[in-house]
């Protein structure tokens, strides 16, 4: 299902926005292009808030141990192993839509 989560002027240039999910937070990131990306808010590392890191080119650094993480693949960038999300995101005259991440169910058997 695709939402609509607001407008490119709701993020900053170089900044982040965090739009709730039945799945967990997403970080929604605009570039200096005015590119936007989004993916789970959570370093692949330690679980960082990967929102509030610092977007630079087409990454973003992760605030607590500066990993590298690729926006349009989600990839680690450098010699460390690991991949971040990535979420379904288009724009379309300013306006942003997201493709809504499935809830995984935990299902019991009993």
């Amino acid at each position: 299902m695709w939402m609509e989560i607001g407008t490119i002027n709701d993020i900053p240039k170089l900044g982040a926005r965090v739009v709730q999910s039945a799945s967990g937070d997403i970080a929604v990131f605009r570039t200096a292009d005015d590119e936007i990306f989004a993916m789970f808010d959570s370093c692949p590392h330690k679980g960082g808030a990967l929102s509030q890191g610092i977007v630079h080119g087409k990454a973003v650094a992760c605030p607590l141990h500066n990993w590298n993480i690729d926006l349009v693949s989600g990839g680690v960038q450098g010699p460390d192993n690991g991949c971040a999300r990535t979420v379904a995101i288009t724009v379309s005259e300013g306006v942003i839509r997201m493709q809504m991440p499935e809830v995984k169910s935990t299902g019991t058997n009993g």
